[in-house]
């Protein structure tokens, strides 16, 4: 992080020359980085087993309950709380809080020894409910519920089709490429040299594209963090409540449940990471690059990345206070 803002802010055109890598709403950079950093865990997934799964109708309700019904509510809540004169950040912070993670999840949930099995499962669900009710959710949370409040809403229209696309981009892709490893490569090699052999050495490249992508994003904005930096904080404040109440009640909630430690880790890190792929693409192809909203969008994984690294830290520290039966 910290290199990141150094290099933002000693070579004040870094951010605009890897801003223009892009395609649309896509920076090509960081898509590499993101997909890269999702292959492993992707390609240690036993598809096979994701159908059974869903059979869970209890935990995938947690989950519903805390990605679809919770944490928009969460969001505006505290937006409304925290930034009362800021319409701009409010709206870059809902555009964020109405879309669950599809992305670095699978990887905050690989470090933690959560369920990758699960976690997948997870993410197709919440992958196929956004694409379908993003559109729906930002006109509620954005235009509708503000002026029942008395607030002013802010007209948000959404097109279907770059949902889809950023969904394709940053789960799609990676998700192929995991699938095909898995079926073509462990059939002719066996599962013996799949695992211990061939796991181990991609597996690096899990954290070399973390890092990478964490460098990239800091970068971008590292003159922003430096001359804005009250309004850093006032965005932070609110994201940092935000991501501790997501991953400490459904932690616990699931532990309560009966869910076992993998699966409790899988159902926190769902529950309380964004997708901030397509909250930053849709503020900034609606609001424009330099809008308050994209502004507030692109501080969300700012926050997010250390704050879940703390999390993960964490979850690792309660796996003894799991029964033996739960591993």
């Amino acid at each position: 992080m910290l290199l990141g803002i150094f290099l933002g802010s000693l070579f004040p055109d870094l951010p605009a020359i890897i801003d223009q890598m892009g395609q649309g709403s896509t920076n090509i950079p960081l898509a590499i980085g993101l997909i890269l950093m999702m292959i492993p865990p992707l390609a240690k997934v036993n598809y096979s087993r994701i159908p059974a799964l869903f059979r869970n109708l209890k935990l995938f309700g947690i989950v519903f309950l805390f990605n679809w019904v919770l944490s928009p509510l969460l969001m505006f809540i505290l937006a409304r709380i925290f930034l009362p004169d800021q319409a701009d950040y409010s709206v870059g912070l809902m555009l964020i809080g109405i879309a669950p993670c599809i992305a670095m999840v699978i990887v905050w949930n690989d470090l933690a020894g959560g369920d990758r099995d699960y976690v997948a499962a997870l993410v197709a669900f919440n992958s196929i409910f956004q694409v379908l009710f993003y559109s729906v959710y930002a006109w509620v949370f954005i235009t509708w519920l503000p002026e029942q409040f008395g607030f002013s809403g802010i007209a948000v229209s959404i097109p279907m089709s770059e949902i889809a696309k950023t969904v394709f981009i940053y789960l799609g892709i990676p998700f192929l490429i995991g699938f095909l490893l898995r079926n073509i490569i462990l059939p002719l090699k066996g599962a013996d040299w799949y695992s211990n052999k061939f796991l181990p050495r991609i597996s690096p490249i899990t954290l070399i594209a973390l890092l990478f992508t964490i460098i990239l994003m800091f970068s971008l904005k590292g003159q922003a963090i430096l001359q804005l930096p009250f309004d850093v904080i006032r965005v932070a404040i609110p994201l940092t409540i935000f991501f501790a109440i997501m991953f400490f009640l459904a932690f616990f909630l699931a532990r309560k449940s009966g869910a076992h430690y993998t699966e409790a880790v899988s159902i926190a890190f769902t529950s309380s990471g964004n997708n901030f792929e397509l909250g930053i693409a849709v503020a900034i192809a609606v609001f424009g690059l330099h809008s308050g909203a994209a502004f507030a969008a692109v501080i969300g994984p700012l926050i997010e990345v250390p704050v879940l690294v703390l999390f993960v830290r964490f979850a690792l520290s309660q796996k003894s206070k799991f029964n033996s039966s739960n591993f």
